[in-house]
């Protein structure tokens, strides 16, 4: 079997290509754009299934970790071929179980700062020079948006502690990593995701990062009392440890806000282990490895 999804360094044109290729193939998939960046560049979306009971699949959210765009539209081809030729996968009779569940992914919600990690400060356009002048000593590890915002700090859950702890590590103004904005939501990426959650009333929530091979799933008061044993579930399913929330990763998340907001379960998922940006050539034993937690993510 051909696939779409190969190893391939990820940057904006591929982005778009694979988005057209799997859009064009499989008609029931539902693509569109979910928002802009401020550079103008597309935030795709692909759902399938039935969007009144949904979750959210979302990765790329930091310009380096862009190998986990890959691992999600690997999934959404893996999900829609196997649904076009009658497959199982992982023993589950895809076509028979999104007739009552749905899932919609966003393979990437940081495009721009993905073109600044595969493309350094030429990524950036019209904001080259806000770029360049961004202290970076290795522009493949640029995490933020053109901007110099981290949309991981940018949701508003525990964002003024956060804010805090950011003054408290230096980090004052635009970065390539760990700056939380100027305020919460501040980001149209951020709000790209925000809109949509409020709008879809997704079930739960999954973020895909890199690296670590570990799982959070807790944030303040409002995790719910099935979210534990839900993680305990995907986490043996890929052999990931279970952590939880410290420090600069304890507040401003996706999964986080998700939390807060909707009182549902999110998650986080740091795939792989290494430095990032994680080698391509390790794409298809991360993604083999996770394939089934993304299915029971999505089943749940």
């Amino acid at each position: 079997m051909e696939y779409t999804v190969k190893p391939c360094i990820f940057d904006y044109s591929t982005n778009l290509k694979i988005f057209e290729e799997l859009s064009g193939e499989f008609s029931f998939l539902r693509p569109s754009v979910a928002g802009r960046t401020a550079l103008g560049r597309g935030i795709f979306s692909l759902s399938l299934g039935n969007e009144k009971n949904s979750v959210i699949l979302a990765g790329g959210f930091h310009g380096s970790e862009w190998l986990t765009s890959l691992a999600l539209y690997m999934f959404a081809e893996r999900l829609s071929r196997c649904i076009t030729e009658k497959k199982l996968l992982c023993g589950v009779d895809l076509e028979r179980a999104f007739t009552q569940l749905g899932v919609t992914i966003i393979p990437c919600v940081n495009p721009d700062g993905v073109e600044i990690a595969t493309h350094g400060v030429e990524g950036a356009r019209g904001l080259r020079n806000h770029v360049a002048s961004i202290d970076c000593e290795d522009y493949r590890k640029w995490n933020a948006n053109a901007l110099g915002v981290d949309i991981n700090h940018n949701f508003n859950a525990g964002w003024e502690k956060l804010r805090q702890m950011e003054l408290e590590e230096g980090i004052t103004g635009p970065a390539p990593r760990r700056y939380g904005g100027e305020y919460a939501e501040s980001e149209a990426e951020t709000r790209t995701l925000t809109r949509l959650c409020r709008l879809k009333k997704f079930r739960s929530c999954m973020a895909l990062h890199s690296q670590g091979e570990e799982l959070f799933w807790q944030y303040g008061e409002n995790t719910p009392k099935s979210s534990e044993m839900m993680a305990k579930i995907l986490a043996d399913s890929c052999g990931y440890s279970l952590v939880n929330n410290d420090g600069l990763y304890s507040h401003g998340g996706f999964k986080d806000w998700f939390i807060e907001e909707f009182a549902s379960p999110g998650f986080t998922l740091e795939i792989g282990k290494g430095e990032n940006p994680l080698p391509v050539e390790e794409l298809y034993g991360i993604y083999a490895r996770i394939e089934e937690a993304l299915l029971l993510f999505c089943l749940m």
